[in-house]
């Protein structure tokens, strides 16, 4: 099987997981045996390029002639299976979709965030949840808000960019939804059910979990949409030490707000950036890990390498979180408590939860509020080594390399045969 990869690299000084991501797909795939062809074009390309490249710059979300000229070059000369894409902008554009189709190749996206209706991509604006675009055939919102990169200019730009290519989005044969949340929003966007499969990202396998350490790690730009100040409101409201150590580790700018309480509370350790190594050490010198997100959190890569070493995820119930830790109803096994969850993330409490906390299989979620999460904190602490096994299990069926990369090679055979575009 030939498969051509086509992403456009954000900025390395912008460190970015979706990048990580599509790297390791393609390794994961060239070790299963696929011919991967990567079709990949770099945000940091843009300061060294010539000035008529750059006069083209800002037409290029829409239409990228210099990208679809070298596609056309790379399909007619490997005639692949099937085309992948992952992020199109600012240099390849959607219309790699169009320029795939005219040479008779399917393509499968991976949607990696809301950009086919909002143009900042998260749906969060000025510290809450902004949805004001959605049903728009225009994103006027975006434009008078400055929602991407903060310029009126280049918001509408993408909002052109979006009302433009929304029939080319829905030709695309197969979509690729990382979790139950996407999948959703796919199908609001128009999409039919067949066209969409859930398949997670994995991260690879760091062997055997160590036993439990103690506390709380909190991994993640330090911004306001990824929580880090409701962490922190949530954790004064405790004795210091009363929960053990709270690890923050990352950067941004909120970096401030961290440092501040560090210096406040010795039960705050900031961390910084880590490496790969000090992302090992930091999960297994901690019991649980926190996924605090105040949008509705695609998939937070930093959820599954806390499952893959056996640690269970205190999260909000946003975005892909709840199917992350196997809070998400309709798609768990049974087993999982579906109707228990969903009650007590309303409120309405469980069994062996107190209101407001909702058990998943391998964690819990409650409310992007305070209060809800300063509650689970010590539930969290408590009933770890009662989900260290089960998160570890959730990461082996679920997210490990050879079970995500087997689903994907299926789903590239199963639009390869099936193409919806012709």
């Amino acid at each position: 099987m030939r498969i051509v990869v086509a992403h456009n690299r954000y900025r390395e000084a912008q460190p970015s997981g979706e990048n990580t991501i599509v790297d390791s797909e393609i390794a994961q795939l060239t070790a299963a045996g696929v011919e991967v062809l990567p079709f990949i074009r770099s945000s940091d390309e843009i300061p060294s390029m010539s000035k008529a490249a750059k006069a083209l710059l800002p037409i290029s979300p829409i239409w990228a002639p210099r990208a679809q000229h070298d596609l056309s070059r790379l399909l007619t000369e490997h005639r692949p299976d099937v085309l992948h894409l992952h992020n199109p902008y600012p240099l390849l554009s959607p219309w790699v979709v169009r320029t795939a189709h005219r040479h008779g190749v399917p393509v499968v996206q991976t949607v990696h965030n809301y950009r086919q209706v909002c143009s900042s991509g998260i749906y969060f604006r000025d510290g809450v949840i902004c949805q004001d675009c959605k049903g728009r055939a225009l994103g006027v919102p975006a434009i008078k808000h400055r929602c991407y990169r903060d310029s009126a200019a280049q918001s509408a730009l993408m909002a052109t960019t979006l009302a433009v290519h929304r029939g080319t989005w829905r030709s695309v044969d197969r979509y690729i939804a990382l979790t139950s949340a996407i999948a959703d929003h796919l199908r609001d966007y128009g999409i039919p059910d067949e066209r969409v499969v859930v398949k997670p990202n994995s991260v690879p396998d760091p062997g055997r979990p160590t036993p439990l350490g103690d506390g709380f790690l909190y991994m993640a730009r330090l911004s306001p949409e990824k929580g880090v100040d409701l962490l922190l409101d949530a954790w004064r409201r405790h004795p210091v030490g009363a929960l053990g150590t709270l690890r923050v580790a990352g950067d941004g700018e909120l970096r401030p707000l961290v440092e501040a309480a560090a210096a406040e509370r010795p039960d705050v350790v900031y961390l910084g950036q880590l490496d790969r190594a000090g992302v090992r050490a930091a999960v297994e010198a901690s019991a649980v890990v926190i996924a605090a997100s105040m949008w509705h959190d695609v998939l937070p890569t930093v959820i599954i390498e806390a499952l893959a070493s056996g640690r269970p995820v205190l999260g909000t119930a946003l975005g892909g979180i709840p199917y992350l830790v196997g809070a998400d109803a309709p798609h768990e096994p049974a087993g999982t408590g579906p109707a228990e969850i969903a009650s007590a993330v309303a409120g309405g409490g469980g069994p062996a939860m107190p209101a407001g906390i909702g058990l998943g299989e391998a964690g819990w979620v409650v409310a992007p509020e305070p209060a809800a999460l300063a509650a689970a904190l010590p539930v969290a602490r408590s009933g770890a080594s009662g989900l260290a096994l089960a998160a570890r299990a959730r990461y082996e069926r679920t997210f490990h390399p050879d079970v995500v990369t087997k689903q994907l090679i299926d789903i590239y055979a199963g639009v390869a045969r099936t193409p919806n575009h012709v």
